[in-house]
Formats: structure tokens, C-alpha cells, sequence
């Protein structure tokens, strides 16, 4: 038999970068997603505060396998 996978959609974010927000999104998410095997950035933006760049978010689709 085949294996069967799953995505789910995460909004990462961090003060110092984008690569910063993909690896808070995957750490935390890692905490409750068992078998997390790739991700896909599908977005990228951040907040603007006082005219400087305050906030990177990132949205991430994230692929697991299904377990047996």
C-alpha cells in the first residue's frame, strides 16, 4: 500500500527575518504535528510600524505523512 499525506496551512512570524519566521512556524509546529517531511512557502509580508519594518510573516503550507 501506498502512503497518504497531509497539508495544513501555518503563519510564521519573526522581528528578524523571513527565514526566522519559516523556522518558528516549523519548530512550534513540530510540538504537535508528528511526521512533518516539507514545506512550501506561499506568502510572504510583514507589518510596518513607525515607517520600519516591525514584523515578517510568512505563510507556510506544510506536508506530514498520515500515520498507519
Amino acid at each position: 500500500m501506498g502512503n497518504v499525506y497531509k497539508m495544513t496551512e501555518l503563519v510564521g512570524t519573526s522581528s528578524k527575518g523571513f527565514d526566522d519566521a519559516v523556522k518558528e512556524a516549523v519548530e512550534r509546529a513540530s510540538k504537535t504535528i508528528r511526521h512533518m517531511g516539507w514545506f512550501e512557502v506561499v506568502d510572504q509580508r510583514g507589518l510596518i510600524k513607525e515607517g520600519q519594518v516591525a514584523e515578517f510573516q510568512v505563510t507556510l503550507k506544510v506536508g506530514f505523512k498520515l500515520e498507519d
